[in-house]
């Protein structure tokens, strides 16, 4: 064993020996091209004479091997003026920075230069930026207009514009239940990612409550209808700090939080929320995702917990209290069901007693009658009346079954008001059972089968499913969709280059083109293969869509009709780019090659060009230039290669690439957009990064689910930003419209898009206050700000702050408005 670990120990030494011959002859390779550029310059100059005032700048490049980086080796690029070097540093000074750099060589404290420094001046030495991702160095070249005025010293500016969540498409019904109701002011209340979504349907409005940190996993309405308890998972902030799971009760008017429960008492996410009735709604009771699934009673309003108990060593479906009694609860779930009773501070429980009835893997769901007695849904599709014997409440014996009422799992149970119990199931059923007779609806397969069941205003019904789909109707007539979703990760995004419109796919092979007005889908299209990236051709007359088993597909966007099939390896498509002038498109693979293909007839015909090869990683990200003559790609490695697309060569001139005019900047790598990457980031922290279309905000999604907007270029270390939630998983990815109007961006496991609205940071009560200050003899003025204050939270008003601000209007005009809206 010694001898085969010696040989084994020997070839690992040799391996590494070769690869650091490797990186030496590719490191030398690039110091006699650059110096051989040096001396062209020197030439040049030297043919054209010393000019006054001025001097030419000439790149050098000096090497340091860093210990504390293994199998590396960190290079820095400088540009600096030979002759104001010559005439600034004496040779002191000279051996002193040579000095400094072999003292520092190995070092930590070098290690950490390397991480941090962008920008470094000594002696009048001008540096290239160098950006280090978890030691990986990364060449950035400056433009040369900025070399004489680039200073790291200089604070970048927060952006002046900030984002507004303006609407959240999509609706968690895949794992959750009981999370879909009707408020009495009209609104549907529903969760997503990590946002509780208010949508009035009659006036197309949403409202958000956006306090939770991370994903949301259960809601309860009080009975006063006003006041809304969620809970969340536990997850893990930007910073690294765990985000504990909790319950926050907040209200449905003001969206403000008035309690947050159980912060360090939870374990691993919250699964089951209810109010108590009978007494007022003063108690919460709340089960965790422990392995002993814990119930616990509270009472939320003094955030005191009352009693706690082992619930179950299975999974929990529901919790919920007698609707006439506080001291009794019922929870079900995976192989049980138990009745609770709260005596002096303790929670006592009672078995479900199945007795001849075939007792079910799981019990789905529980609702209770108009006289108390509890009714459940179970995997076997039966359901059960809970209610033999002399005490109704709590009993846990069987006094009615209606077996195989369903074809599979009844997952939801609603009591409406008039007393019809209405039963929805995993066969897609919704029916309705009556003393005189049953009404029988079926939910379209493309919805899904049937998560949850409440009841809407009058005869309507509400109805949540597992594909993610809110839909409304009543039992006598068709039910319609009011919001869909995505059911598997998603990914890819792209914006119609002419219109308010935006597509998105996902790994669940679904194709959807939205219409952000309307918020509306217009067309839906389902494929063979998981898809995970878009682009639309500058005409906006096609998309081509990329999937993950390299096949790749243009529809019409019109009648979304299949235009063409085509197959560029058997990985990944991670981005499929049209050039500007819509002659060709660049597509990004997991196999480490760009592919190009020439594009013509407004982008209905393909013809392959060739393949870009150069890249040891596979293809993250990819720019065009404005002209449509160069292409820049980013990699997994964290490589930035320039391409020039029509004959599939790499350009490694930095003279020609440095002063590139790029259409846009996706890629997550350059040196306009370097200083969106915090210190200590992972190089996989940032998916996604787009500049708007008046490249003055650059926006990035990042693993932690946040947005942020930074102003653009980016290319000052660290630069501020405003930072978004609404995301509970990675966001995937982010585009302004066309029009910059409007953000959209993708979350990935949480499966939402949100669509956020660009305005001024500058607020209408801010200026009507600057206002009503300056003109304090004018009371109308002061009255007028007075009012608005008191009526901000109305939906018509804000909805017109919006506008306001959008138009960037003067204040007299947005006094005017607002006073004119006020009389309405």
């Amino acid at each position: 064993m010694e001898v085969t670990d010696r040989i084994a120990s020997l070839e690992q030494r040799v391996q590494m020996q070769e690869d650091e011959i490797q990186l030496l002859k590719s490191a030398l390779a690039d110091v006699v091209r650059r110096l051989n550029i040096s001396e062209e310059q020197q030439a040049m100059l030297n043919r054209k004479g010393p000019t006054k005032g001025t001097t030419q700048t000439l790149c050098h490049l000096i090497w340091w091997k860093v210990l504390d980086f293994p199998d590396r080796f960190v290079y820095f690029s400088f540009a600096f003026n030979l002759s104001c070097f010559v005439r600034t540093c004496s040779a002191i000074s000279l051996m002193c920075f040579y000095k400094l750099f072999f003292l520092l060589e190995g070092k930590k404290l070098f290690a950490r230069i390397v991480r941090n420094t962008i920008y470094f001046k000594i002696y009048s030495l001008k540096m290239f930026p160098i950006f280090s991702s978890q030691g990986r160095p990364i060449t950035m070249y400056m433009p040369k207009d900025l070399v004489d005025t680039y200073c790291l010293e200089a604070k970048a500016d927060l952006p002046p514009k900030k984002l507004k969540l303006d609407w959240v498409y999509g609706y968690r019904g895949r794992d959750c239940r009981s999370n879909l109701y009707l408020l009495p002011t009209g609104e549907t209340v529903y969760f997503i990612a990590s946002v509780v979504v208010l949508y009035n349907v009659d006036e197309q409005l949403q409202r958000h409550y956006t306090g939770h940190t991370d994903d949301i996993k259960c809601l309860a309405v009080h009975p006063d209808k006003i006041t809304i308890a969620t809970g969340q998972v536990a997850g893990t902030s930007s910073d690294g700090k765990l985000l504990a799971p909790h319950v926050r009760v907040w209200d449905s008017v003001s969206l403000n939080t008035l309690h947050i429960l159980g912060t360090g008492f939870f374990d691993r996410a919250l699964v089951c929320l209810s109010f108590s009735k009978s007494n007022g709604g003063s108690w919460l009771c709340v089960v965790d995702d422990s392995n002993d699934h814990i119930l616990s009673v509270w009472d939320w309003q003094r955030e005191e917990r009352l009693a706690e108990v082992k619930c179950s060593n299975e999974s929990v479906f529901v919790a919920d209290f007698h609707p006439t009694d506080a001291n009794i609860m019922v929870t079900c779930g995976k192989s049980h069901l138990y009745f609770w009773s709260l005596e002096k501070g303790s929670l006592v429980k009672k078995q479900g007693l199945f007795e001849k009835q075939e007792k079910p893997k799981f019990v789905l769901c529980v609702t209770f009658s108009e006289n108390g007695e509890a009714i459940t849904g179970d995997s076997s599709g039966n359901i059960l009346v809970w209610g033999k014997g002399k005490r109704i409440k709590g009993s846990n014996r069987i006094s009615l079954a209606i077996q195989g009422a369903h074809e599979a799992s009844v997952f939801a149970l609603c009591m409406l008001r008039n007393g019809t119990l209405v039963s929805g199931g995993k066969d897609r059923k919704l029916i309705s059972w009556d003393e005189n007779f049953q009404k029988i609806q079926t939910v379209p397969e493309l919805c899904g089968p049937i998560r949850t069941v409440a009841e809407g205003r009058g005869e309507t019904v509400l109805i949540g499913t597992t594909k993610n789909y809110v839909l409304q109707g009543n039992l006598d007539g068709e039910f319609i969709p009011i919001t869909q979703s995505h059911t598997d990760e998603l990914w890819g995004l792209t914006v119609h280059p002419l219109k308010h419109q935006f597509l998105t796919c996902g790994h669940d092979k679904h194709v959807c083109l939205w219409d952000s007005a309307s918020h509306q889908p217009i067309w839906t299209k389902t494929l063979e293969d998981a898809a995970q990236s878009a682009g639309f051709h500058p005409s906006g007359a096609t998309v081509a869509i990329g999937t993950q088993t390299g096949r790749w597909l243009v529809l019409d966007t019109e009648s979304k009709d299949l235009v063409t099939v085509h197959t560029d390896g058997n990985e990944q498509l991670s981005v499929m780019r049209f050039s500007p002038d819509g002659h060709f498109l660049a597509i990004g693979s997991h196999d480490n090659y760009v592919y190009i293909y020439a594009v013509a007839e407004n982008g209905k015909k393909y013809s392959r060009v060739g393949k870009c090869s150069g890249h040891s990683s596979f293809i993250t990200h990819l720019d065009w230039s404005v002209d449509s003559q160069y292409l820049v790609s980013n990699s997994g490695d964290y490589e930035i290669l320039y391409w020039i697309p029509s004959v599939c060569k790499q350009v490694v001139s930095v003279e020609t690439t440095r002063d590139i005019e790029w259409a846009s900047f996706t890629c997550t790598l350059g040196f306009h957009v370097f200083g969106l990457w915090p210190d200590g980031s992972d190089g996989t922290d940032i998916n996604a990064v787009c500049s708007s279309n008046a490249k003055r905000l650059l926006v990035t999604g990042d693993d932690f689910g946040e947005v942020h907007l930074f102003s653009f270029p980016c290319s000052q270390s660290r630069a501020p930003s405003h930072i978004y939630g609404g995301h509970s998983s990675h966001v995937t990815n982010v585009n302004f419209l066309h029009d910059d109007s409007h953000l959209i961006s993708t979350g990935g496991k949480d499966m939402s898009v949100m669509q956020w609205r660009v305005v001024l940071i500058l607020s209408l009560t801010s200026n009507l206050f600057c206002a009503s200050t300056s003109l304090t003899k004018r009371h109308h003025v002061v009255h007028i700000y007075i009012r608005v204050k008191l009526h901000f939270h109305n939906l018509r008003l804000r909805n017109m702050i919006e506008q306001l601000q959008s138009n960037d209007c003067s204040i007299n005009n947005k006094t005017k408005h607002a006073q004119a809206c006020l009389t309405v």
